[in-house]
C-alpha cells in the first residue's frame, strides 16, 4: 500500500463519516449497532450506556471495533475501518470539547441544557479514532435473519382494502 493510497483511506474515511448520520460499531463480541456520532477532531464520538442514552455493547476502552459507515443519500455500505476505542474522562478537556459538540447533535433530549450534567454522572462518552486500517467490502450482502419473535398482525388485511389501493381514477 503507497501512501497515495494511505492518504485516500483517512480522506475516505473522515469525509464519509463526517456526512453520515449514522455509523454501525461492531465492538468484541458484540453484533454491529447503529450509533449516531460526530466527528470531532479525526475521530467519531459517542455517547451512550445511560438511561435514555443509545447503549454501547462491546465497546470497552482500549479495545478495536469495527466501524462501517453508510451512504447519506442512498444507505448503502462505503466503508469500513477499524478504530481504537477511547473512553474520555468526565470533566476533562477532551471530554469537554467532545461533549459540546455532542451536545448540538442529540435531538429529544428529556433534560436539555442539564444534558452534559447527567452525561457525566450515568453516561460514557467515547472516542473511536481510526487506526488507518480499512477492510474491504464484502461480496454477499451480509443480511441475517430477523431473531425470532412472538409478534404478529392481529388480523388478515380486509377483502376491500387491494381494490381500494388500486383502483385507477377516473379523470
Amino acid at each position: 500500500m503507497t501512501v497515495t493510497d494511505t492518504l485516500l483511506d483517512r480522506a475516505l474515511v473522515e469525509e464519509a463519516t463526517k456526512k453520515s448520520g449514522l455509523i454501525w460499531v461492531q465492538g468484541a463480541g458484540a453484533p454491529s449497532r447503529a450509533l449516531w456520532h460526530v466527528w470531532h477532531e479525526g475521530a467519531a464520538c459517542v455517547v451512550g450506556d445511560g438511561p435514555g442514552e443509545q447503549p454501547l455493547p462491546g465497546l470497552v476502552d482500549g479495545a478495536e471495533a469495527a466501524v462501517t459507515v453508510r451512504s447519506k443519500d442512498k444507505g448503502g455500505r462505503l466503508t469500513t475501518w477499524t478504530a481504537k476505542v477511547t473512553e474520555l474522562a468526565p470533566g476533562s478537556p477532551a471530554w469537554e470539547a467532545a461533549v459540546a459538540e455532542l451536545k448540538g447533535k442529540r435531538l429529544n433530549a428529556p433534560d436539555g441544557e442539564a444534558m452534559p450534567e447527567r452525561w457525566s454522572r450515568e453516561c460514557r462518552v467515547l472516542r473511536l479514532e481510526p487506526t488507518g486500517a480499512t477492510v474491504p467490502l464484502p461480496d454477499s450482502s451480509l443480511a441475517a435473519t430477523p431473531p425470532a419473535t412472538p409478534a404478529t398482525t392481529r388480523r388478515p388485511i380486509p377483502a376491500g382494502l387491494p381494490r381500494l389501493l388500486f383502483r385507477k381514477r377516473k379523470r
